[in-house]
């Protein structure tokens, strides 16, 4: 019998995306890949909306929002009660492929010194655009980055094989390790625990394996317009203390100095594109205002 695969979807006050996640894994579930809903104390009802639209889907109620980390260990546990040989942590703002799980385990199943294997990864809204197609970390420069981000697909990213590290997006890892390495730091609130998962995977001799057979869409902007900058300025400071955090605790002491030296310059295109977006703003009410007061003086 084929071994038995557990996707874990955390959801947070997020019913749309969750059940147009759960929509495109209809096609992935069988007796050997399940499903497990993990509702991280939600308030907009989504455990009723979740369980009316799909009533065979496994659910675990938690009764605050514990984050990302915690979220998801929980649902390990549970899916651990049910005999899980493999799990794949999957986000609610993703849609799939509908052969996307078999490419991931099999690369596990097959490769006995892959500790995780992850998919290629595109932007929703611009499906032929990657948001992940590896990962890069070099911790004694605090550089971390996805392969391929904001590039048009090509075959140049259609090679398998080992990358620095795996996104908290789509991830998938056998259930001895994730238990060998004590699963998700919990630490960590938002942002860098996927990273520090993979260099703790890494430090056991596996390695973390590029998957670009399988295929998953991720609902993330593609592009910083308008207001939508002041979100990704806030963004990119949360994910920024997760960094340092993580810089920290691997103690590469250089890498956070040089992480801090350029903080500004990662910063510095959200807020010009939002300065840009504020001023023509301005523009136009004092346009406005000018067209108002030459028809006053008529």
């Amino acid at each position: 019998m084929y071994p038995l695969t557990w996707i874990v979807v955390l959801n947070w006050n997020g019913a749309e995306d969750t059940l147009a996640c759960l929509s495109s894994l209809a096609g992935v579930m069988s007796p050997s890949c399940r499903v497990l809903v993990v509702d991280n104390g939600s308030t907009d009802g989504s455990p009723s909306r979740i369980k009316d639209a799909f009533p065979d889907i496994e659910l675990l109620l938690l009764p605050v929002n514990c984050g990302y980390a915690a979220g998801n260990n929980a649902g390990f546990r549970r899916v651990m009660e049910l005999h899980a040989e493999y799990v794949i942590f999957l986000n609610n703002d993703t849609v799939v492929d509908a052969g996307f799980c078999l490419p991931l385990v099999e690369t596990l199943r097959r490769n006995p010194a892959a500790g995780i294997a992850v998919p290629k990864i595109y932007y929703w809204d611009r499906p032929d655009i990657l948001w992940y197609a590896g990962g890069i970390v070099r911790l004694s420069i605090g550089l971390i980055s996805h392969v391929g981000l904001r590039k048009k697909d090509a075959p140049e990213f259609d090679c398998p094989g080992p990358t620095g590290y795996a996104t908290g997006c789509c991830l998938a890892i056998r259930s001895r390790d994730f238990i060998a390495v004590g699963g998700f730091d919990e630490t960590f609130r938002m942002y860098a625990e996927d990273v520090d998962l993979s260099l703790r995977v890494s430090a056991l001799g596996l390695s973390i394996e590029y998957v670009p057979s399988s295929r998953v869409w991720h609902k993330v902007s593609a592009s910083m317009h308008g207001n939508a900058s002041l979100k990704v300025i806030k963004k990119t400071t949360k994910k920024s203390f997760g960094v340092l955090r993580l810089l920290r605790k691997h103690r590469a002491w250089r890498g956070t100095l040089c992480y801090i030296l350029l903080l500004p310059v990662r910063l510095a295109p959200s807020f010009v594109e939002l300065m840009k977006g504020r001023l023509s703003g301005v523009n136009k009410i004092g346009g406005v205002q000018d067209a108002r007061h030459i028809q006053n003086r008529h």
